[in-house]
């Protein structure tokens, strides 16, 4: 998974057809839980254009978006927001895929 490296990337990936944001940081133990199929994911939903922004590097960003936990994921189809799991509990796979399959077309 690509990690997120300006403001201005954020923009523009969000900007494409479909992108999903996986909020995290390197210290978070729940957000290295899920590490292990992350891989598994992006290979599953090609689709989407999976990427990592580090919490404490996008710390205004996460502000902004309203990330008070992680992990958390934002998902964006052509720009607009087109679903957030966004809490502060650990996530599993089964929980994940659930939020990508619920997205909306």
């Amino acid at each position: 998974m690509e990690k997120l490296q300006s403001k201005e990337q954020f923009e523009q990936l969000k900007n494409e057809e479909r992108a999903i944001f996986m909020f995290s940081a390197d210290w978070c133990s729940d957000c290295r839980f899920i590490d292990p199929f992350l891989p598994r994911l992006e290979a599953d939903y090609p689709e989407y254009i999976f990427t990592y922004v580090d919490r404490d590097q996008f710390i205004d960003l996460c502000g902004e978006l309203d990330i008070f936990g992680i992990p958390s994921f934002i998902a964006y189809h052509d720009g607009e927001e087109a679903g957030r799991f966004v809490s502060k509990d650990r996530k599993t796979l089964e929980e994940i895929e659930d939020f990508i399959n619920g997205l909306s077309e």
